[in-house]
């Protein structure tokens, strides 16, 4: 049924249970799967002192952050029993990246968390998930 599914991943709680989810349907269906991280400046900007400052990283930090984010994804699906085909480590708007990866990937499913550690912006302006269900040429399954 599905022959490659696409994870987007960022960390978040939501993103590991959509990883385990997809995990187990790869075993179901024999599907290979592709992680996708966009590491957004929001999510890792660290606070300095007392909290007080909060300093943007820059993007040798974001892919640092952003690497140890899809190790950690690596170590999930290892415990689920899968392997990740490829992995991509992006740079823009989080939801055009996933859905550019997915078609570039031939993707028949795209899995991700339904909330995941976007700013108070995504609520404003549409979240992650919903833009890219709304967009994506292929199945889509959100996971709280």
């Amino acid at each position: 049924m599905f022959k490659k599914i696409t994870v987007a991943i960022d960390g978040s709680d939501a993103s590991a249970n959509a990883l385990r989810i997809a995990c187990d349907l790869a075993g179901k269906y024999g599907s290979k799967i592709h992680l996708v991280h966009t590491p957004q400046t929001e999510t890792t900007a660290y606070a300095v002192g007392a909290g007080a400052m909060v300093v943007t990283p820059s993007q040798k930090d974001l892919d640092a952050a952003g690497a140890k984010i899809i190790d950690e994804a690596l170590a999930i699906a290892k415990e689920c029993g899968q392997e990740i085909a490829k992995t991509h480590l992006a740079h823009g708007n989080a939801a055009d990246q996933i859905l550019h990866c997915a078609e570039e990937w031939g993707a028949d499913l795209i899995v991700m968390g339904r909330r995941g550690l976007g700013s108070f912006g995504s609520l404003v302006l549409g979240s992650t998930s919903l833009r890219v269900s709304h967009l994506a040429q292929c199945a889509c399954l959100t996971v709280a």
